[in-house]
């Protein structure tokens, strides 16, 4: 089947891959490819807001050294002050795409969030990613020369030359259309990876199902750097019930008094105090960590989280998301604590790149929570990831609109003349589920050197199994998510057990002390 071709290439719907489709399509014919419906990624999840510089008394260096602070002596300068001096220009393009940002007095209402010396968080009520993807989904679907493809999973890059050489170039890729079960090549001179991160690598995350590390696996296999894996955010309370996946418990519960405390079977009492004088208003990875060891401790599913004090009205008017979305579980939060557990939030780590989002592979660009820029060091500071999204998928589209276009070439077409349809997909799901239960026990909030090995070793066994796997039969969604998963897997694991310290996210027992000199982990292949 002859290839596909387009000027650009863009794997992702979320706000990084949407936006620099919509700065590209105006001179290029661009294809997005999408693993579900356009905009079903991570980005529509986020609850918070977009941090840019915009308010009276607030300045470039503060936002700045705030995102310094956060990243524990890993942020990279230049891609800070990059990012920072450009969200305000990036707030001003989703305003005149139509986002109704919350307003107050006919100026835009900016809150402040944990990390941030001033009020800087542009939002839209607590639902700011559902109404930013909403106008840019409906943008793309009426632009011209832009081609959305839902249901294409991405198997792998094309490329050619050798690692290093002068002849290297990304020329396309081949992706599964999960419809059709066949798999198609795509050419373009220029690709873009827009997959996010790879929370579904653990039991528990805040990260749509979509989330496997797929952009990160398949650059790395194509020879890219990547850089600071280790670093995992967990967002200290998600709700815990089988129903409920994925349902973050707001911060500002915390914040709002609510208490954290054990089952009654292990005494019903709070336990953030003997953790942090701030108690329940320390820091998230203070406060992932402390809940972490209270599990492990007492062989616990979950903690609870009791804002049951507070008024039905005060709940009400602060909290109505949440309160109903308990209630429709069966949980009254007016008369009981919610169950809730740390979860896999946000990958600060990445594909290494440039300040216009280049990768170490000519022709291919990460942008977004795929890429490492160096912004978020050891640690992100809240709602700047969505800005993150914008600046360098602006400043893609730039280095696309200025490189010049080289002569397409003949790509070899998928060639599966020699595989057969799986007999037994129970091999997939089952380590499917092995893979995220030991991340989570050995790779997850507090880790430990004997803990690393042995998840290296399973991990190890289970990369032996997939590759043979994948040789010998049909690809599918499953087994591709997880040949991604136990690839971005390893990375973790190679760059924690690099790290000799414990540093913003990464905390190791084995090492409590943080080392003088904070040192980005880059990992090549």
């Amino acid at each position: 089947m002859a290839s596909q071709d387009f000027d650009v290439l863009i794997v992702g719907s979320g706000l990084a891959g949407l936006s620099a489709a919509l700065h590209l399509a105006p001179t290029h014919r661009v294809a997005v490819l999408t693993k579900d419906r356009l905009g079903d990624g991570a980005s529509q999840w986020a609850q918070g807001g977009i941090a840019a510089v915009l308010g009276d008394g607030d300045s470039f260096a503060s936002h700045v050294d705030d995102t310094l602070v956060a990243g524990a002596g890993l942020c990279d300068l230049a891609a800070t002050r990059f990012v920072v001096e450009h969200s305000p220009e990036a707030i001003a393009w989703l305003q005149a795409m139509g986002v109704p940002f919350s307003t107050d007095a006919g100026a835009l209402h900016l809150t402040r969030e944990g990390g941030h010396s001033h009020r800087r968080i542009v939002h839209v009520t607590d639902a700011t990613g559902a109404a930013v993807q909403q106008q840019l989904v409906a943008a793309a679907r009426r632009t011209p020369n832009l081609t959305i493809l839902e249901d294409h999973v991405l198997v792998d890059l094309i490329t050619r030359g050798e690692p290093g050489g002068a002849e290297r170039a990304c020329l396309g890729l081949y992706a599964l259309d999960a419809r059709s079960n066949r798999v198609a090549t795509f050419r373009a001179p220029h690709t873009i990876l827009a997959t996010g991160g790879a929370g579904k690598v653990y039991l528990y995350t805040t990260n749509p199902d979509s989330s496997t590390g797929d952009g990160i696996a398949a650059a790395w296999r194509a020879g890219c750097p990547v850089a600071n894996m280790e670093f995992i955010q967990f967002h200290p309370t998600c709700l815990f019930h089988p129903h409920a996946k994925s349902f973050l418990i707001s911060e500002a519960v915390r914040g709002e008094g609510g208490l954290l405390k054990l089952p009654a079977s292990a005494g019903g009492t709070r336990f953030m105090p003997a953790h942090d004088p701030r108690a329940e208003l320390a820091p998230r990875d203070v406060v992932a960590r402390a809940i972490d060891f209270e599990m492990k401790k007492h062989g616990l599913d979950c903690v609870y989280l009791d804002i049951s004090h507070q008024s039905p009205a005060f709940l009400q008017e602060h909290f109505p998301n949440i309160l109903a979305r308990c209630a429709s579980l069966g949980i009254d939060i007016t008369r009981e604590p919610i169950p809730v557990v740390p979860a896999a939030h946000y990958t600060c780590g990445g594909v290494q790149t440039d300040l216009a989002g280049r990768t170490a592979l000519p022709g291919l660009y990460a942008v977004g929570e795929t890429a490492c820029t160096g912004l978020h060091g050891a640690n992100r500071l809240a709602s700047n990831s969505l800005v993150e999204c914008m600046v360098y998928a602006r400043a893609a589209a730039q280095a696309i609109r200025e490189a010049p276009v080289p002569a397409p070439l003949a790509l070899p077409a998928w060639d599966d003349s020699r595989v057969i349809d799986a007999d037994e997909a129970v091999v997939v799901s089952h380590n499917w589920d092995e893979l995220r239960r030991f991340m989570w026990d050995y790779v997850g909030i507090v880790r430990t050197d004997k803990r690393l090995e042995r998840a290296a070793h399973r991990i190890a066994l289970l990369a032996g199994e997939i590759d043979e796997f994948y040789a010998q039969y049909h690809v599918t969604r499953d087994l591709l998510e997880l040949r991604n998963l136990v690839q971005v897997a390893e990375l973790i694991v190679r760059s924690a057990q690099a790290r000799k310290e414990s540093r913003g996210l990464h905390f190791s027992r084995d090492y409590p002390a943080q080392a003088a000199e904070g040192v980005p982990t880059v990992l090549r292949p």
